[in-house]
């Protein structure tokens, strides 16, 4: 999860008494105040604890199922239910008798206003099912043993302003404006399901997510004994949206079957969202209350083929049984504690392949042809090493107890987003890992001599325009050829339907869409590369056709016949490009806490790295994007990273990244 550290507080302190009164929190679960969200590690050498090896048994899932299906029919609301585990296998699909089949991407806004339809990924009419589970992977993901988020947690923060009401205009956008167009369903990273396997390589994960993540209420996390195990996502009104307006409590059925199914599941209280805050507001769990759900339904049996019946979801779910959830940090996850052979980090974690083998094992750059001088294995390593060192002394924003250390996920690549390492710590949001590698393949990809002739060949309707709005907007015609270093707080500030970001009345960023055109489902550049893969995987999963590839939008292939966008780009800070001089040779992206934990995290650690062996580091001063003044923006400047002010636990240190 990324929250800014600085907001403007025009009405976030007014609002924030409201937003606090309307909050709600995770039930009266007894899993709720039984543990420390942050014990204390065992081992002198540890800077974390490794979150408890729990999972969902069959049986509790069935249990979640037929308590949301007792809330559903009380409400007289038939609705589709999906159940995940942490690392995102669906555990169960079931379909109440009458439940919509179909849904639709497309909200009105608080005020009035309705996106276009056709732009981007806004207006798409899909399978429900799509939604249900999308919804559920977002509870699982953002969350973790320090904090859980919800998807009306998600909703807040991906909007145009933050936080989202009427009268909050002028205020900055979401502080993770973006991040709903990650887990594609065409992510390199993300596994997929392999229908009729129900071996141990079934549930290797991270999983893809049909739609990306969901600002849609009715996604929570599940816990037990303190330890997030999985999501539920609940859809019944075939209204896929978002809640334009935090101003005010809703009564949102699909949210009151997903709160009715958690019980006995819910998060402690004190990790809620509603108990953390950015700059005076504070952030949602559910507008939903325990004390309004009807007396729970336990029981599968009463349920299962006579209010609705488990279902199949092509990509998803066989449907043939109710399933066991596989336990984080087991090898069987496919996220496990590193060897030490593997790293010297005693407290990393990595993606594995299931059977021992890392996934992303700390390698050369296979660019050399194009750089001169890729980056070695050993300055890889230096990176992830010397940025996990820096989050292990950072103090975290988004868990808690308060001064929790950061958590987070770091990935470098090369200049062809090739992945040359991967790191995170135990407990970070699963999120992180799709997202760190969308954040570095951004940097790495605009910062490029090749980006403009990349946008340029990419074969989908429209994005070859991109360029000329970018060299326009700049006033630069050789803009996206290499001449300057962008971080991805750059990329963001245009990437915003308002440039200066939240003003009303200015002119869109480049590679936004205007606001007239605007929704979290039509955000400019960013869907519109990836929009074709999406409506291919929802055909797919009605029916109609293949699968979408496993790789992102139509960029041309780099020269080992691979995509540098293979999982979508990313659009909020938290990545930083590597530099040999004045040679870009890749990346550094990080996710998982604020982002300008994660902005401290990737820049502060890419100079340490330099330090530690010498050649690469951080962009040349002049090169970086904070040299750029936009005059459409009346003089504003761009912006590079932004680190906190005194962020580590172990030093009062101020202005850490100044001069570097």
């Amino acid at each position: 999860m990324h929250l800014p550290l600085a907001l403007r507080q025009t009405t976030a302190v007014v609002l924030s008494l409201s937003l606090a009164l309307a909050g709600c929190g995770g039930g009266d679960s007894g899993s709720g105040d039984t543990f420390t969200p942050t014990p204390t590690p065992t081992a002198s050498s540890r800077f974390f604890a490794d979150p408890a090896q729990e999972a969902l048994t069959a049986s509790e899932v069935q249990q979640i199922i037929a308590q949301a299906v007792g809330e559903a029919q009380a409400r007289g609301k038939p609705a589709i239910i999906s159940v995940v585990d942490r690392v995102g296998n669906v555990l169960a699909m079931f379909r109440m008798n009458g439940a919509p089949t179909r849904m639709l991407t497309s909200r009105r806004t608080a005020t009035g206003r309705i996106a276009n339809p056709g732009i981007d990924a806004q207006g798409l009419d899909v399978e429900a099912t799509m939604g249900a589970i999308s919804k559920a992977i977002t509870g699982a993901y953002l969350s973790s043993s320090g904090n859980a988020f919800t998807t009306r947690t998600a909703s807040m923060i991906v909007q145009e302003h933050f936080p989202p009401a009427p009268n909050t205009p002028g205020l900055e956008s979401g502080p993770l404006f973006g991040v709903q167009f990650s887990q594609l369903p065409c992510s390199d990273l993300n596994t997929r399901f392999i229908t009729g396997n129900a071996g141990a390589g079934a549930f290797i994960g991270p999983k893809r997510s049909p739609l990306g993540l969901a600002a849609d209420p009715g996604g929570l996390p599940l816990y037990k004994n303190g330890v997030v195990v999985g999501g539920i996502g609940v859809m019944a009104d075939g209204d896929y949206g978002y809640d334009a307006d935090v101003t005010d409590v809703d009564e949102d059925a699909e949210e009151y079957i997903a709160l009715a199914g958690i019980q006995g599941f819910a998060p402690a209280a004190d990790i809620g969202g509603d108990r953390i805050t950015a700059d005076g507001t504070t952030l949602r769990f559910a507008d939903a209350q325990p004390g309004k759900l009807a007396t729970l339904q336990t029981s599968f049996f009463a349920i299962n083929n006579v209010r609705g019946t488990l279902i199949p979801v092509r990509g998803y779910y066989d449907g043939s049984a109710v399933l066991a959830g596989t336990a984080y940090g087991s090898e069987r996850s496919g996220i496990r504690r590193v060897s030490a052979s593997e790293f010297s980090l005693a407290d990393a974690y990595l993606l594995t392949d299931g059977a021992g083998n890392p996934r992303f094992p700390v390698k050369a750059g296979t660019d050399g042809s194009a750089v001169g001088q890729a980056l070695t294995a050993a300055e890889s390593r230096a990176v992830l090493e010397e940025a996990f060192t820096v989050m292990t002394r950072a103090r975290a924003q988004i868990r808690r107890p308060l001064d929790s250390r950061a958590q987070v996920t770091i990935t470098v690549v090369d200049t062809f987003g090739e992945v040359l390492g991967q790191v995170r710590s135990p407990d970070a949001p699963i999120f992180g890992t799709d997202v760190s590698l969308q954040k570095a393949r951004t940097v790495a990809f605009f910062s490029n001599p090749a980006a403009a002739a990349q946008l340029t060949g990419n074969t989908d309707t429209g994005i070859p325009a991109f360029v000329q709005r970018f060299r326009d907007f700049f006033g630069d015609s050789t803009a996206l050829t290499g001449t300057k270093a962008f971080a991805d707080r750059a990329v963001g500030n245009v990437a915003r339907p308002y440039f200066p970001d939240g003003e009303l009345g200015r002119p869109p960023g480049p590679l936004s869409r205007p606001i007239d055109d605007f929704s979290p489902f039509a955000t400019g550049l960013q869907i519109a590369l990836v929009a074709g893969n999406v409506v291919q995987h929802a055909g797919f999963v009605q029916g109609a056709g293949s699968d979408t590839p496993q790789t992102c939008s139509a960029v041309p292939d780099t020269p080992t016949g691979k995509k540098r966008l293979a999982n979508g780009i990313q659009i909020f800070p938290g990545a930083v490009p590597i530099y040999r001089g004045n040679r870009l040779v890749g990346a550094i992206g990080v996710s998982g806490d604020g982002i300008d934990q994660d902005d401290m995290i990737s820049f502060l650690g890419l100079h340490n790295a330099g330090t530690k062996v010498s050649g690469i580091g951080n962009a040349p001063k002049d090169m970086r994007s904070d040299t750029i003044v936009v005059a459409v923006g009346s003089g504003v400047r761009l912006r590079y990273v932004n680190c906190p002010f005194a962020p580590f636990l172990d030093t009062s240190e101020q202005n850490v990244c100044e001069g570097k």
